[in-house]
């Protein structure tokens, strides 16, 4: 199946849509979420300007002073007799070869020491990127302002030391021409020390190998008698290194401790904001399996597969800003529950009760049903808060934990330019201001749900919508008019016969996988003619209505409200907007076509036979619709207020009209034929 659903090759999306890439990754690297390196790169950058900026305090009177501070510093340490400088930097200078050694290890080894450490965070350990990045950034700040208000000339640059750099000739080191207009006047504190020290402490925090350490502490023994013995620094800079440090590292353990973990983005968080009791906001999948895996080896597939699941090891922590902490040890009693489907009940409606139900926020928010009683086969169920991922990132997740690897194909195309995409929210914002509030607000039913499925053969409503000159989406809308009107045609009354439809667009750049989680959806409002006819005849008005789901500027629109507009809102403004505009006052109903996988895979051994999605209807709203194509066939789920609608009845009037539309054209063709 192609990634990008086209009208010309029958695919039964409504827009282009660049589906998340479902690689198989080194399982020692996580996948969640980091910081842009693009800003991780304005900051280095930003950093080495504030260097600059105060190395260009050069003056002949700055310099005056930075050498009669050396001297009081050599002074100092003379009367506390640790003035050990003389004799290391006489004993280096006697050996030539040494001496270019040490040169070149204080020109580089901190350099490229402090920068693999921040790469290793950055890939390996993103929470402790953050911590390391924050600590480095306010340690060099410390020592500039140290620079700025205390310039100290080194002792190679005094009378009775010799010049390693100059006699030594290496290239590349502080003093040499290549770097002949770098701060000669920053002895104090010693940033190569305090460099050092810091990817010291940092490797303590994420390092439990032995061997590491001691290389760690080897390279801090090295550049502590190098600093000395090049004359680059006295003792007392190095312990003005270890101030800085300590400093560093306690006040953003301090800050993180009263900000623990990762911050929830607030196109995340808003589903967080719009859950109320009887409305628990859960996204996930039902698979039924041809075959009965046991209990131990669907916790051993998921406890592999931990690392490239983001957040399914985290809880939730804070009660207003939200932020991913970790939850420690799984508890597989709570996560992964064994079931039988109870006498008398079927299949649809105990999941629907099943996943129904609110996920408790102190723990990981996801859980596990397997569910037998079903002969030779066995249900598995996995939902997930929507606060994680969005209908095609718990697709994603999915895939993760099956057989074979399966990675879907990407458009090598490049997206839309920064100029471009902020033209399209501008237009997108006044678009939506103009979309207005349903004809009626439907009186509010109760927390019970309905909850049923159908599977139809994908092929066959391609063949359908191509029929009628309609992508599937344009099918499934106009069918879901036309089925409500004939299960519940006083309901299809109260909408004024047009049912205003929420159709969420997945907004994902090229090549760019969900396997990073959270939400990148945004929604475009369409109003689907509700009348008890035919396809055929609401053809051209569904088309006509449906238009704005082939331009992407109303996603764009509110895809950039939820996730960068509400971060400037506090917390209380965020959850009143969430509550006010995802529910019954501005559409009546949920439909989600989502374009799956095309082969076959298996679950720990056992085929999965078909798949359905699980989406959260919004508060108040009567009807919900999720589809998901998956190798060959259509998995469609239908989730009601049941005081309102019948789940099964509403599903099979669907599916009905699906294949009596299908079985329609084939009679229309036989007779054309005869």
């Amino acid at each position: 199946m192609s990634a990008t659903h086209s009208p010309h090759h029958g695919h039964h999306g409504h827009f282009q849509l660049h589906l998340p890439r479902v690689r198989v990754h080194w399982p020692a690297v996580p996948h969640t979420r980091r910081p842009h390196l693009l800003g991780e790169l304005v900051l280095g950058g930003a950093l080495f300007a504030a260097y600059l900026f105060v190395d260009s305090f050069g003056s002949a009177s700055r310099t005056a002073a930075a050498r009669s501070h050396g001297e009081h510093v050599l002074q100092l340490e003379q009367w506390l007799h640790v003035d050990v400088e003389h004799g290391l930097n006489n004993w280096l200078a006697a050996r030539p070869g040494l001496m270019t050694t040490a040169n070149y290890e204080y020109a580089t080894t901190y350099l490229i020491s402090a920068a693999l450490l921040l790469v290793i965070t950055y890939v390996w350990t993103p929470r402790l990127y953050r911590q390391a990045r924050n600590s480095f950034i306010l340690l060099n700040l410390l020592a500039f302002a140290c620079f700025a208000v205390l310039p100290v000339m080194p002792p190679r640059m005094l009378p009775g030391f010799i010049d390693t750099v100059a006699t030594g000739g290496t290239v590349g080191s502080w003093g040499s021409p290549i770097v002949a207009d770098a701060n000669q006047l920053a002895a104090m504190p010693s940033l190569h020390m305090a460099w050092a020290l810091w990817v010291s402490v940092m490797l303590a925090r994420m390092a439990h190998r032995q061997w590491l350490q001691v290389v760690s502490a080897a390279h801090v023994g090295v550049t502590l008698y190098v600093v000395l013995a090049t004359a680059n620094h006295y003792v007392l800079d190095v312990l003005g290194a270890a101030v800085v440090v300590g400093v560093a590292v306690a006040v953003t353990e301090w800050w993180d401790r009263g900000r623990p973990g990762d911050r929830l983005p607030t196109s995340d968080a808003f589903f967080l904001d719009v859950e109320a009791p009887g409305n628990a906001q859960n996204v996930g999948g039902l698979a039924l399996l041809g075959g009965a895996p046991s209990y131990a080896q669907i916790r051993d597939n998921l406890a592999e597969h931990l690392d490239v699941l983001p957040h399914f090891a985290d809880r939730l922590a804070g009660a207003q800003t939200h932020r991913w902490v970790p939850a420690g040890p799984i508890d597989w009693s709570h996560h992964l529950v064994e079931v039988t489907l109870p006498e008398g009940t079927d299949l649809d409606s105990f999941v629907g009760e099943l996943t129904g139900a609110a996920l408790p926020r102190d723990r990981p928010l996801w859980r596990v049903w397997l569910i037998r009683g079903l002969g030779d086969r066995v249900a598995f169920c996995i939902v997930m808060h929507h606060c994680i991922a969005d209908g095609i990132g718990a697709v994603a997740k999915l895939l993760h934990i099956l057989a074979p690897p399966y990675q879907l194909p990407v458009p090598d195309r490049p997206g839309p330019t920064l100029l471009r995409r902020g033209g399209g929210v501008i237009q997108g914002l006044a678009q939506l201001a103009t979309d207005g509030k349903p004809a009626a607000v439907l009186p509010a039913g109760g927390p019970r749900r309905g909850f049923a499925t159908i599977d139809v053969p994908l092929a066959a409503v391609q063949q359908v919508a191509r029929s009628h000159r309609m992508r599937v989406t344009e099918l499934l809308l106009a069918a879901t008019g036309i089925a409500l009107a004939e299960v519940d045609p006083v309901l299809a009354s109260a909408c004024d016969d047009r049912l205003r439809v929420s159709v969420p667009v997945m907004l994902r750049a090229p090549g760019v996988g969900s396997d990073d989680g959270g939400n990148l959806t945004g929604a475009v409002i369409v109003d689907a003619p509700a009348r008890a006819t035919s396809i055929e005849d609401v053809r051209d008005e569904v088309c006509r209505l449906s238009a704005a789901l082939r331009t992407p500027t109303r996603a764009l629109a509110s895809r950039w409200v939820m996730s960068s507009a509400l971060r400037a809102v506090p917390h209380g403004g965020r959850r009143w907007f969430a509550r006010t505009v995802y529910g019954r006052k501005y559409f009546q109903a949920i439909v989600s076509n989502m374009p799956g996988p095309d082969q076959a895979f298996t679950l720990s051994g056992c085929p999965l036979l078909r798949v359905h999605p699980i989406l959260p209807p919004a508060p108040g709203i009567p009807l919900t619709i999720g589809a998901l194509s998956w190798n060959g066939s259509l998995g469609i789920t239908v989730v009601t207020d049941a005081d309102v609608l019948d789940a099964r009845a509403f599903a099979d009037a669907l599916q009905e009209r699906v294949l009596q539309t299908r079985r329609a054209d084939d009679d229309g063709a036989e007779m054309a034929l005869r």
